[in-house]
C-alpha cells in the first residue's frame, strides 16, 4: 500500500510538471522564440520522459522500500 500511494503522489507531481511545461513551451511558441518543430520535439520529450519515470517509479519505490524496512 505505501509503495502505491507514494507511485500516485509522485506520479501526479511528474504529470503537473509535464503540463506547466508544455505551457512554458506554448508561450515560448506565442512569442516566436521557438519553432513549431521545436514546439513539438520539446513537447514530444517532456511527455515521453515524463511517462516513462512514471512506469518506472513504482518499481523504484519498491526496491527503496524493501531495503528500508528490510522486508
Amino acid at each position: 500500500m505505501p509503495v502505491i500511494m507514494a507511485s500516485i503522489f509522485s506520479a501526479l507531481i511528474i504529470l503537473m510538471t509535464v503540463s506547466f511545461m508544455i505551457k512554458v513551451l506554448h508561450i515560448a511558441y506565442k512569442r516566436k522564440e521557438i519553432s513549431f518543430r521545436q514546439l513539438i520535439l520539446y513537447v514530444g520529450s517532456s511527455v515521453t520522459v515524463g511517462s516513462i519515470v512514471a512506469i518506472c517509479l513504482p518499481f523504484a519505490y519498491t526496491k527503496v522500500f524493501h531495503w528500508v524496512l528490510g522486508a
